[in-house]
């Protein structure tokens, strides 16, 4: 073993050895590395960036490191072949965790305690969202990586390739640059909220570009397969490597026993043995690396850790309303069903990273679950201690982002407005947490180390600030070295434009959206194999007013419901409405056509919008009025008798007594009720035309619905989750068996719902329809009807 390069100052020297730029046209270096038993290099530029690819033999890692970084390459001969390895600490000697023959966590062990305070806090940011990879590594960008250590980076940005994996490159390359002798290189990790959705539009969800297309998670619980949560997880992870991301944030995994909660789309259902199952299917496929046939072998360049999220279970929030804000931050349990929630995060415990939720959990009496006091999970010491010992999770655990922030100024660490910052830091820290997600600046994590130092010198804690910070460093680091990050950061342009969506890679997603669309009614309109080229569509126009976003003012659209161009490529004529619109560009009235002669009205209906994360629905911010989500269109008054009228959760006002935040009496505000007036007008028209017009409704669900407004003057009706009006309408024209099934069950009335209690799934009762049909937990049709287990 010896050094190529020597050390030049206090930066890393380089060392290029073996093929230059110039030999590029030899054979695949890992033919070469295969026929001689030695490491060949080949130098690699985007067009921005230059790096350099090690190629070792006998299936040893692939390193990369800046051409002009000053990477040394270490070298040591086994069985007559020669290796490679990255000096990321300048020594000159092989350490273990430069040595990729060793397990991640080894590895990962060995480099924390070689690593500087000021660098472990900075691993333990996790950085605001970034936008613009188009816009290539920016000056604040260079501020918070090389002030303050920061490394783990959110990319919220397009799926463009060349965008992507340029503005990475560039970033690997400012960070190796970083380096020193007393600073060890660590590289950046980008990492991604989902970015997959075929039918992404709810503000959050990253909108896809370029990569595959896939069910909402909701839609790939309808599928009720592992298998293709799996083959998910296996495609979507290579996409993501190749566009540089190398951490998801995701799957959120809470389970959906609340329907009017406003992430339901975001999970896998209500049934928890159903969850647990694909949580678990979903970590293997994205962590796993595969080889040519599809075998499982473990981690490796496609790999991307997973970060299973909103731990111990976020999905039961009261009225179904929403914690990123403070009308929903509360979850509460009047079913005492808290440890059913948590079991699906333990099937998941594979994954290296864990998210915590916002909520205050509370029970079915409004106290704290597992005692304690009414915070966060974040600052709850019972609930950290719940998913390290009892959900048994190892790994990197990362707070929601805002929770380090002042619930006074705008955060979201809830029921924690007297805690001074460094406090703040220091109590979640010493409650388990490793990472802080929104948080740039490393500041107040050094003031916790000073305040953790004195504390630890006057008895007051267990073991010293180094131990404890080296523990999240090593933690972290695994989430580095597992998927081979810190042995190959950089990302070939090329072939990553060859695997982002790739053609395979885009038909098995849309298989998935297939497979995932449920049959709910067919009264012989849906056959196999039928040829609708000649036939006319009408399709009505809808709007939503929308909800704002705390950066931005609500939006109202309109449009058809369902999409124009594609119901063009297999109808022979499509109707639509004569629709006026105002100078803001709103509706100001619609005419539906004249049906006669038309084959078929088909109309799309949203779920109905009860607003979005951010959008603080459920209290008027006005008048303090509390008001109910719905999920019927037409508004929903609550003063049914199953309607609370003192809620179980509320603040401790300044008179002792408890907040009431009970909604009885009010009625809902719905934003795209428009929807159903469209769902109104077809059924009109097609009176108007002689009332012999099939009427297909297609459900485009991000929770449940109240089918009572729409199934029985449906002929047909079929719901998807996320997926694209192409699949959508593939399964109307018999193009396509149907084969999914509810995944949650869709709710016989608003009282129904009101029964529910928002921690238990499948007590709710479900509709029945004039078939005898019941659309609860795993229905669905296919052509031979309802689907058996």
């Amino acid at each position: 073993m010896r050094g190529i390069a020597a050390i030049a100052g206090v930066g890393l020297a380089i060392s290029v050895a073996g093929c230059s730029a110039d030999e590029t046209e030899d054979p695949q270096p890992s033919e070469t590395a295969a026929a001689t038993g030695d490491y060949t290099e080949r130098e690699v530029s985007d067009g921005t960036t230059d790096f350099v690819i090690v190629e070792n033999p006998n299936g040893g890692a692939q390193l990369s490191y800046g051409a002009e970084g000053g990477m040394t390459i270490l070298e040591e001969e086994v069985d007559g072949s020669t290796y490679a390895f990255k000096d990321m600490n300048a020594n000159g000697e092989l350490d273990p965790f430069e040595d990729w023959r060793l397990e991640p966590a080894e590895r990962a062990a060995d480099l924390a305690p070689q690593l500087s305070v000021e660098q472990i806090s900075g691993l333990m940011l996790f950085s605001s969202h970034e936008g613009s990879p188009g816009d290539g590594l920016t000056e604040p960008q260079e501020t918070y990586l090389a002030e303050s250590h920061l490394r783990n980076v959110l990319n919220a940005g397009s799926s463009d390739v060349e965008d992507n994996v340029t503005w990475v490159n560039e970033m690997q390359a400012y960070v190796e640059s970083l380096a020193t002798a007393d600073a060890p290189y660590v590289p950046a990790n980008f990492s991604s909220d989902p970015r997959s959705e075929a039918g992404a539009n709810d503000g959050y969800t990253v909108a896809g570009e370029g990569v595959s297309l896939w069910p909402s998670i909701l839609g790939l619980a309808s599928t009720f397969s592992a298998e293709t949560v799996e083959e998910f997880g296996r495609i979507v992870s290579e996409e993501y490597r190749s566009l540089g991301i190398s951490n998801a944030l995701s799957p959120q995994i809470d389970l959906a026993t609340e329907p009017r909660w406003l992430r339901v789309s975001g999970t896998l259902g209500e049934n928890p043995e159903l969850a647990s199952e694909l949580a678990a299917a979903y970590v293997k496929g994205f962590q796993g690396t595969y080889d040519e046939d599809g075998e499982l072998i473990g981690f490796g360049l496609d790999s991307v850790p997973t970060t299973i999220k909103h731990a111990p279970g976020d999905g039961a929030g009261e009225g179904g309303r929403e914690s990123h804000t403070d009308p929903g931050k509360y979850a509460v349990f009047p079913g005492d069903n808290f440890e059913e929630h948590a079991a699906v995060f333990a099937a998941a415990s594979d994954a290296l990273a864990l998210m915590t939720n916002y909520s205050i959990m509370v029970d079915g009496d409004g106290e704290p679950l597992l005692e304690g006091e009414a915070v966060g999970t974040a600052y709850s010491p019972e609930k950290m201690a719940y998913i390290r010992d009892e959900i048994g999770f190892e790994g990197a655990i990362v707070t929601d982002w805002g929770v380090m922030e002042n619930p006074a100024e705008g955060g979201t660490g809830w029921g924690t407005d007297e805690l001074e910052p460094v406090e703040r830091y220091f109590e979640v820290i010493a409650n388990g947490t490793d990472m802080f997600g929104g948080v740039n600046d490393s500041a107040l994590i050094l003031e916790a180390y000073d305040l953790w130092t004195e504390r630890f010198e006057a008895g007051e804690v267990d073991i010293d600030a180094d131990t404890r910070w080296q523990e999240s460093g090593t933690r972290i680091l695994t989430n580095y070295f597992a998927p081979g990050l810190v042995d190959s950061p950089f990302v070939e342009l090329e072939q990553s434009l060859e695997v982002v969506g790739a053609a395979d890679s885009v038909q098995a997603g849309y298989d998935a959206q297939l497979d995932s669309v449920v049959l709910a009614k067919n009264d012989g309109v849906i056959v196999e194999g039928a040829d609708w080229s000649d036939k006319t569509v009408y399709i009505p126009h809808t709007s939503d007013d929308g909800f704002p976003y705390p950066w931005a003012p609500a939006q109202y659209t309109e449009g058809p419901t369902m999409d124009i161009a594609t119901a063009e490529e297999i109808f022979g004529t499509v109707l639509t409405d004569e629709v006026e619109l105002d100078d803001e560009g709103v509706i100001t009235s619609i005419t539906a056509p004249d049906l006669s002669g038309a084959d078929l009205a088909l109309v799309g209906l949203r779920s109905p919008n009860n607003g979005n994360n951010f959008s603080a629905s459920g209290v008027d911010a006005e008048t303090g009025e509390w008001y109910p989500f719905s999920l019927q269109w037409r508004p929903y008054t609550a003063d049914g008798d199953n309607v609370r009228q003192t809620s179980i959760a509320g603040d401790t006002l300044e008179d002792g007594s408890k907040e009431n935040r009970s909604y009885f009496g009010n009625t809902s505000r719905i934003g795209n009720e428009a929807d159903i007036d469209a769902f109104d007008r077809a059924v009109d028209a097609i009176e108007a035309a002689g009332g012999d017009i099939p009427l297909v409704t297609v459900v485009k669900a991000n929770n449940p619905v109240v089918p009572t407004e729409f199934e029985a003057q449906s002929n047909a009706v079929i719901v998807g989750f996320g997926v694209s009006d192409a699949a959508l309408i593939d399964i109307l024209v018999g193009s396509h068996e149907p084969q999914g099934r509810l995944p949650i069950g869709f709710p016989a009335s608003m009282d129904a719902v009101e029964a529910q209690q928002e921690d238990v799934g499948q007590d709710m009762e479900t509709y029945v329809d004039a078939a005898g049909n019941d659309w609860a937990f795993g229905f669905g049709l296919d052509y031979s009807g309802v689907i058996s287990d």
